[in-house]
């Protein structure tokens, strides 16, 4: 889609757009996007930089009414719980990205942006969860992110919004890319694993052959019912020796959409930018150029301008 048939589409109906933005993923994305960037004392602030100027693009292109920014929480989840090497291959967070996370927190708390999260859950089952029960409060929702899991959670009222590849996937995006119903892809997931979380699946079994076999059964529950009727004798094998496995890797590819949070519209709604908070924040973090832009004292309240068109 173009930008224009983006925003058309956060508009569909004339419902209230809800924008979900995955934090987590806002934070990695402009970490490793600039580099070697601090203020005068050495504080590192490459994260934080990119972080806010992705985040004024997205207010000043899509000027949200609703919105909240989703960060994980530290410690582990109910995953862990389940599957004790869940993201075990994952390497500690860089000291330069940790010591940046309280300041990312500070100027998404002086954007006035609602910050969400909760220990023992990640974000993207926090924005599984306000998806959800948005949606059901007749809101269209927006999910921020680059992240391919969220294509579970895509209907006709959700979609994801990649800013980075200024792409929008609705349901047919997700059928043109996989093959599959969204509703489909964690289906996929079960089977292939996830090397990204450490997420086993059934060895052998890549994307592509996962993709073939959801396509040709519909679902986990189907091909196993049916597993006698693969012509791969050893594809068959492996399916029925990592049955378990592959069950267990379906369950926590899943995002949650029931985690103990509610929606209440009110509490989304945007006010605008704290120009106190944020002139003092980038005073000390030396963005010379935000300084500017959010003057301690500025009114960024949104104007409503109309055109006149007769002397009266």
């Amino acid at each position: 889609m173009t930008p224009t048939a983006d925003r058309a589409a956060a508009r569909r109906d004339g419902a209230p757009t809800l924008y979900l933005i995955d934090g987590t993923a806002y934070i990695h994305r402009a970490y490793h996007a600039i580099h070697g960037l601090a203020n005068s004392k050495g504080l590192p602030t490459n994260a934080v930089f990119g972080f806010t100027r992705m985040l004024i693009k997205l207010m000043a292109e899509r000027q949200p009414e609703y919105a909240a920014m989703l960060f994980d929480a530290k410690g582990p989840t109910f995953r862990h719980e389940r599957y004790e090497a869940y993201k075990a291959n994952r390497p500690p967070m860089a000291e330069d990205m940790a010591v940046q996370i309280p300041l990312i927190k500070r100027v998404t708390r002086g954007f006035n942006l609602p910050l969400v999260e909760m220990a023992g859950f990640e974000a993207d089952d926090l924005i599984g969860t306000l998806a959800r029960q948005a949606q059901e409060k007749g809101f269209f929702v927006v999910m921020v992110t680059g992240d391919k899991d969220f294509m579970q959670l895509v209907t006709d009222t959700a979609v994801i919004w990649d800013p980075m590849k200024e792409k929008t996937i609705d349901p047919a995006g997700v059928r043109a890319a996989m093959g599959i119903e969204p509703g489909q892809v964690v289906e996929v997931m079960g089977l292939s694993g996830d090397s990204t979380d450490n997420i086993p699946g059934v060895p052998g079994i890549g994307p592509k052959t996962a993709q073939g076999l959801i396509q040709s059964f519909g679902s986990m529950a189907a091909l196993y019912a049916d597993l006698d009727k693969l012509s791969a004798k050893k594809q068959q094998e492996k399916l029925a020796q990592y049955r378990e496995q592959a069950f267990l890797s379906r369950e926590l590819a899943t995002i949650e959409t029931r985690a103990p949070l509610a929606f209440d519209p009110a509490e989304y709604r945007l006010r605008p930018p704290d120009s106190a908070v944020l002139a003092a924040l980038f005073k000390e973090l030396e963005f010379r150029q935000l300084q500017k832009d959010y003057p301690q004292g500025a009114d960024h309240t949104r104007k409503d301008y109309r055109l006149i068109l007769d002397e009266e």
